[in-house]
């Protein structure tokens, strides 16, 4: 049988780089040769002893990258023969290349901004993270605590939906049982339920344009027809959704996004009864229902009449921190028995870390919450006014403010010559994080095109409040030199 040859001028270049341990740039480097047919089947490998002589190095980085390539199948081993090239192919079989380090836009996300007006960060430095912990060590400390490293209710904990349903009801006025109640890590598999739970109430759903983007993509990817409403000052334009031969629709009546506007009273009952009447669903996103700024909260729409066919979804991504992964949905009555018959068929699991939900359910339990609730109301509240105040003083009758009194951004408008995209990177080069809400708009198209008004969503929840005015000092200073 044929010896491998293993040239020194040929495999130490591809053992140069310190950072990567020496028996993966090995293992990778004999993964191509053999690969790309450079070495033939049935050729012997140097024993683990030889080569490690050859290289210059110990025999533990030979021997695990051998033990690799066998785990693989590139290699195969003979007892008191060594190790030999296995045949993969007829043909060499191409390696995918390396993967390159991300670049450019990719990593503008991660960047460190000096001004950070990112529209859903808030500031986590007021988390009670010491009470979490001795909820958390409590709940690890229970007796059955190793019983929570199991699969748990694929509904989410008894006791976190039994708590849910109480400070839904408290804060948000909703109207809920326990039993109604559904819990996941993050909206996407809520959202992805939702789908299958209402195929049979048709394949049409309307979107507010502009709105969150995910709710559009997930319906669509999952064979509906999305039907883009514009809005109106008092929310999505109800003449349009009546004629739009949708039965179904995603609104958030409490604070839209992106622009911000409460939904009348009126207009949630009108909107109510066109559901009724067509035997359709709404789904209500009450993201950041519980921050308002100005009087009590306003109530949701789905506890406005009982056995409403309307799906609440909430969370504590903003309430608490979205690290912790609890996200929940409220489903109306009638399409109970449609899930728990979809939970057995798909042997739906909860995605929801069960220690996480105890820990929770004692959090709730223990009054944390709400308290917590109640200083980052008033925290967020002098962010708000003061955000306010800077765009007044510093843009003046330049810029229109909107979407004020709740959530955690404000939207800021004005008429410029330059792009969305250009000013977006303006302001990046300034050290300032500002989104524009192009990506909210239907297609998201640029606004530039017809009126040339920009239009940017300012986060005010992840900035310190003393440096809101110097941010917005220096973005006007950078945004306005061209316009007169």
């Amino acid at each position: 049988m044929n010896q491998v040859s293993i040239h020194l001028n040929g495999i130490s270049p591809a053992l140069a780089d310190p950072s990567v341990p020496l028996y993966v740039q090995l293992y990778q480097y004999m993964k191509k040769e053999i690969a790309c047919g450079r070495w033939k089947a049935e050729a012997r490998l140097p024993s683990v002893r030889k080569l490690a002589e050859l290289l210059g190095v110990s025999t533990t980085p030979i021997e695990m990258c051998y033990q690799q390539l066998l785990a693989e199948g590139f290699i195969l081993s003979r007892p008191r023969s060594g190790y030999f090239v296995r045949k993969l192919a007829d043909s060499p079989i191409p390696l995918p290349p390396e993967p390159e380090a991300p670049k450019g836009q990719l990593l503008r996300r991660h960047h460190s901004f000096r001004y950070d007006f990112h529209m859903s960060k808030n500031e986590y430095g007021y988390f009670p993270i010491a009470e979490w912990r001795k909820a958390y060590n409590r709940t690890l400390r229970h007796e059955n605590a190793a019983e929570l490293l199991f699969f748990g209710d694929p509904q989410g904990e008894k006791g976190l939906r039994y708590e849910i349903a109480k400070y839904a009801r408290s804060v948000r006025g909703v109207s809920c049982s326990p039993e109604q109640v559904v819990i996941a890590s993050d909206p996407y598999p809520l959202l992805d339920i939702i789908c299958r739970l209402l195929r049979p109430y048709g394949n049409v759903i309307a979107v507010e344009d502009p709105g969150y983007p995910q709710y559009p993509e997930v319906f669509r990817r999952n064979g509906y027809q999305v039907i883009p409403v514009p809005l109106k000052e008092d929310g999505i334009d109800l003449d349009l959704l009546r004629g739009s031969h949708a039965g179904l629709a995603v609104v958030s009546p409490s604070h839209q996004f992106p622009a911000g506007m409460v939904m009348p009273f009126s207009k949630r009952l009108a909107l109510l009864q066109w559901i009724q009447e067509s035997g359709g669903f709404l789904i209500e996103d009450d993201y950041d229902g519980e921050f308002r700024y100005y009087g009590r909260p306003i109530p949701c729409m789905q506890g406005l009449i009982p056995d409403s066919r309307v799906i609440y979804l909430g969370g504590f991504s903003q309430v608490l921190s979205p690290a912790l992964g609890i996200q929940y949905m409220i489903l109306p009555s009638v399409l109970l028995e449609d899930y728990h018959h979809l939970k057995h068929q798909l042997f739906l699991e909860c995605t929801a870390s069960r220690l996480h939900q105890h820990t929770l359910e004692r959090f709730m339990r223990e009054g944390y919450v709400d308290r917590h609730l109640r200083k980052m109301r008033a925290i967020l509240r002098k962010k708000h006014d003061q955000l306010m105040a800077s765009a007044g003083r510093h843009f003046g009758k330049r810029a229109f403010v909107s979407g004020t009194g709740a959530g955690f951004h404000l939207m800021l408008s004005l008429r410029h010559p330059l792009s969305e995209a250009e000013l977006e990177l303006r302001a990046e080069k300034q050290g300032i994080r500002i989104h524009s809400a192009a990506y909210t708009r239907f297609h998201s198209q640029d606004s530039s095109k017809g009126s040339g008004i920009r239009e940017f969503i300012v986060g005010f929840g992840g900035i310190q409040e003393k440096d809101i005015d110097d941010g917005i000092r220096l973005l006007a200073s950078c945004w306005l030199e061209e316009v007169e």
